[in-house]
């Protein structure tokens, strides 16, 4: 199949490592220019250097960060065809152990991030009448996961901001989904000390999902094959999730 992918130009948001970079170089493999970003300057050059993309330095939970990180994108890979938000988790914890510094950082790194990008990147889409935005959300936002309650909380309303604006923009042939991960071998997995042996028997594809996996349901969601796919919120998981 034809992705009809070629020369076009994206940005990663969060792609040093785990899924965004997987998602990165699979786009480069489809023949995409793609800018990526991260905060650690060091492991942003070397993942660039290591899969043929642009590295652009940025921390998205400072204000206005993600918006001058598309800027900075579009002045040197041109307007951008495919935006890809991807902010990484925030920490774990229950309720009761959250201050308000906590969920006003976390609301900048997931939310306000995930605003400032999609505000900067939409006109030139729409000035051309063309435009993929993807949201790397998690099967939490549909299912609460046992102490995130941050990222359970605000994923979730960031597929209602999915879904809203889809409807916003369809008519200028824009498409907005979210694509949530379920348990994938990454960096984010060691972090929060899992049991991969307990998750396995949760999966019923009984294995978790490889990197690859997610990135290439998301280069799919860039390409003209699915302009007619929007507002949606798809799993990658194996078949974790239990609600219809």
């Amino acid at each position: 199949m034809d992705l009809g992918l070629q020369g076009r130009r994206a940005l990663v948001m969060g792609a040093s490592r785990g899924l965004g970079k997987a998602v990165a170089r699979a786009l480069i493999a489809e023949g995409v220019r793609v800018a990526i970003c991260a905060r650690d300057p060091g492991r942003l050059a070397a993942t660039a250097a290591e899969i043929g993309a642009m590295g652009l330095v940025s921390d998205l939970s400072a204000p206005g960060a993600a918006a001058a990180l598309v800027r900075d994108a579009q002045s040197q890979l041109g307007p951008l065809d495919v935006l890809v938000v991807n902010t990484g988790g925030p920490p774990p914890g229950l309720f009761a152990d959250l201050s308000d510094s906590a969920w006003r950082t976390a609301f900048d790194q997931l939310w306000m991030s995930s605003v400032g990008a999609i505000r900067e990147a939409l006109p030139g889409m729409r000035a051309r009448r063309a435009g993929r935005i993807i949201l790397i959300t998690s099967v939490a936002a549909r299912e609460p996961v046992a102490n995130l309650m941050l990222s359970n909380s605000l994923r979730a309303g960031l597929h209602g901001l999915v879904n809203t604006l889809s409807k916003e923009v369809a008519g200028d042939q824009i498409t907005v989904n979210a694509l949530m991960p379920g348990y994938t071998l990454t960096e984010r997995l060691e972090e929060l000390h899992l049991d991969e042996a307990k998750l396995t028997a949760q999966i019923p594809a009984r294995r978790l999902g490889r990197p690859e996996d997610f990135a290439a349901v998301a280069v799919f969601l860039a390409s003209d094959p699915a302009g007619y796919v929007t507002g949606q919120a798809i799993a990658c998981d194996g078949g974790l999730l239990q609600s219809i």
